[in-house]
């Protein structure tokens, strides 16, 4: 049974979305602050976290940095109620998965658990397989789901994990957003460009900080390729 931590200081909004869930199958931890969900996360190591961002006593921002920090892949879904693109964007550059603003229907984030879900499983369910790219400086191993630049572990999220293994099969091909996107994600639209940018702009930000800035290229009018140079 796969498990979701449910983190809103929202009484109501918890005990909706765990009977939805447990409805589904999936067996639900829930907390409602911060340190008590960073706990949980640490203890019970969750398949995936639906993380509202407004939470007393350690923000569900700081949550999901010292998530990240840790090592933790695990997927996060964040709540917010700040309906603005750039804002929605932030979330995804803190290191979540995907974002829901609310109000929301119960049914919405029963929906984006399955998809997320569905590509974290995907992405640990790429062909066994190890390749180095970039002279061997950049090593994928998609059976241990790591990635390392000149023996530098980088530590991604299931998302970033898998963009960079796609990339890297095809090192010098150039793919759109919405190829990305469906690859990414199952689904496309030019909704979802944006979110595309973001996850690259993680990506190049973690490999700049390994001495690597210049991997992953933008083809202006285009989209993305990464070089094997």
């Amino acid at each position: 049974m796969q498990t979701i931590l449910v983190v809103d200081d929202e009484k109501n909004i918890v005990r909706v979305l765990k009977a939805y869930l447990e409805r589904e199958g999936y067996g639900v931890l829930t907390a409602y602050d911060g340190e008590e969900a960073l706990r949980l996360a640490r203890l019970e190591a969750p398949d995936l976290v639906i993380l509202d961002l407004m939470l007393p006593a350690l923000s569900g921002e700081e949550v999901c940095r010292s998530l990240r920090r840790d090592g933790s892949r695990v997927p996060v879904i964040i709540l917010t109620a700040k309906s603005r693109l750039d804002e929605k964007l932030y979330g995804l550059a803190i290191g979540a998965d995907d974002y829901i603003v609310k109000p929301f229907s119960p049914q919405e984030v029963v929906a984006r658990v399955k998809s997320v879900l569905r590509r974290s499983a995907a992405g640990q369910g790429l062909p066994a397989e190890i390749f180095s790219l970039a002279g061997g400086a950049l090593e994928i191993d998609t059976l241990a789901h790591s990635v390392s630049l000149r023996g530098q572990a980088l530590e991604l999220t299931p998302t970033e994990f898998k963009l960079l293994a796609f990339l890297g099969r095809h090192p010098g091909r150039v793919f759109t957003r919405g190829q990305l996107s469906e690859t990414a994600f199952g689904y496309s639209g030019s909704g979802y460009d944006r979110t595309i940018d973001v996850h690259i702009k993680n990506l190049r930000r973690k490999l700049e900080k390994t001495g690597a800035p210049d991997l992953i290229k933008t083809v202006y009018g285009v989209g993305y390729k990464l070089e094997d140079a």
